[in-house]
């Protein structure tokens, strides 16, 4: 390139996701992978490395895409909760069971419990807590934390223990 080297254009544009050095010298070869490279190659150019580099490229973006699903899922599956006089947003991932307390809510995550003015009932009803399963008239759980089903209680995440009532015997069957 007449006015810049690929070095130093890289150096400008670390921007961009993926570079591919392609030149004569490979004595360049380790200050492009200091900047970053995605790959290295020296020409001429062989065939089946220039076909081994573009299949890695397409395996880079598709698995940077599904990453970038991943992150977007993981942030449209969290709630706000007012705590005191503030607001708290917690993944759902990270609530192990609800607990009904009449006119509240007690929410129970990984960390800490929280208590929400709202039944649980109407929490259940929301689009949010689709993935929970009520075991119990005052308890849901998530499904993918139940370690253990006991004859009148459900083990959570290995530690926490609830009780399950017999008139939701069919949506224990259905976990």
């Amino acid at each position: 390139m007449p006015e810049v080297s690929g070095l130093e254009l890289r150096a400008r544009l670390r921007h961009i996701p993926v570079c591919i050095f392609i030149t004569s010298f490979s004595e360049y070869a380790l200050e492009s992978f200091e900047k970053e490279a995605f790959d290295f190659l020296l020409k001429p150019l062989k065939k089946d490395r220039f076909e081994s580099t573009i299949a890695r490229l397409k395996e880079y973006f598709v698995l940077r895409d599904k990453a970038a699903q991943l992150d977007e899922q993981q942030q449209a599956e969290t709630i706000f909760i007012k705590d005191g006089h503030t607001k708290i947003k917690i993944a759902l991932q990270d609530i192990l069971y609800l607990e009904g307390l009449k006119d509240y809510t007690k929410i129970v995550t990984t960390e800490k419990k929280y208590c929400v003015l709202s039944s649980i009932g109407n929490l259940l009803n929301e689009e949010a807590f689709k993935s929970f399963s009520r075991v119990h008239r005052s308890f849901a759980v998530r499904k993918q934390y139940i370690t253990k089903v006991n004859a009148s209680s459900v083990v959570i995440n290995g530690t926490a223990v609830v009780p399950w009532g017999r008139a939701y015997k069919d949506a224990l069957a259905d976990l």
